[in-house]
């Protein structure tokens, strides 16, 4: 999350998750939901499930209403930024001035801040421990509060070590694609391909059970029926599925 309108401070300091900070947000603080305005916030694919779940809507309603389509820098890959409110404030539009009416199921950008993560490997037999660090923002007081927390703890709090963990796939074809270079390019098809299956959940579930796809590729019967109901499970073959038929051949043509 990130917040241009409070000319947000980047700390250049590399935490790791065993690094100590002080903070805590609550409604007694003068700047409540002050970061919640004024923001970028990229949303991940299970960020989507989770706020369509909550708000009873369908990935594709979710997609249209409360988002804009992006490419993300460095990739050209398309992400997608949560649509602010056409305010004074560009306020998130789920931000009320007693808290976020999502709270429970707010995007991990949303989890993490103030802290941010420089690292996107989250798989759990990684050697990378990955590295942090913390967005200040003038009017934020939550710094000069008296709890004390480590990283690792405040992401087991916060939530946003199970969202990382279920991302995880997504980051890494992010990574794959960063470290390509820049002369290979995905193709509009395959862009609206990893767009589908990454954030529209339920238009790529009827892309495999309403078109041949289950002819043109193997897929065993127990995962068969796990991704008619399972969004995380959908989820998690999409990913290993966008890898195989995205990231691999173009791989080998690195390789070469």
């Amino acid at each position: 999350m990130d917040s241009d309108n409070n000319m947000a401070s980047i700390d250049p300091v590399k935490y790791s998750l065993d690094s100590e900070f002080k903070f805590r947000c609550h409604s007694g603080l003068s700047c409540f939901t002050k970061c919640c305005r004024g923001i970028t916030i990229i949303l991940t694919p299970y960020d989507i499930i989770k706020l369509k779940e909550i708000l009873s809507l369908s990935s594709e309603e979710f997609l249209a209403i409360y988002t804009e389509p992006q490419l993300l820098e460095k990739t050209d890959l398309p992400v997608i930024t949560l649509k602010l409110l056409d305010d004074e404030q560009k306020s998130c539009p789920f931000v009320r001035e007693d808290g976020c009416l999502v709270y429970t199921h707010r995007p991990t950008a949303c989890r993490y801040y103030p802290a941010g993560v420089a690292s996107l490997n989250f798989k759990e037999d990684s050697d990378d421990q990955g590295f942090y660090f913390f967005v200040k923002e003038p009017h934020c007081l939550g710094f000069e509060e008296d709890k004390i927390w480590t990283i690792r703890e405040w992401r087991i709090d916060q939530g946003v070590d199970i969202n990382d963990q279920i991302n995880a796939g997504w980051m890494d074809l992010v990574v794959k694609k960063r470290s390509f270079p820049k002369n290979i390019m995905l193709t509009e098809k395959s862009k609206n391909m990893f767009f589908t299956a990454s954030y529209d959940v339920d238009k790529f579930r009827r892309f495999i059970f309403e078109s041949s796809f289950l002819t043109r590729y193997k897929i065993d019967n127990e995962t068969v029926e796990k991704i008619k109901k399972d969004d995380i499970a959908l989820l998690e073959f999409a990913f290993g599925w966008l890898d195989s038929i995205l990231f691999k051949s173009e791989q080998s043509k690195v390789s070469e």
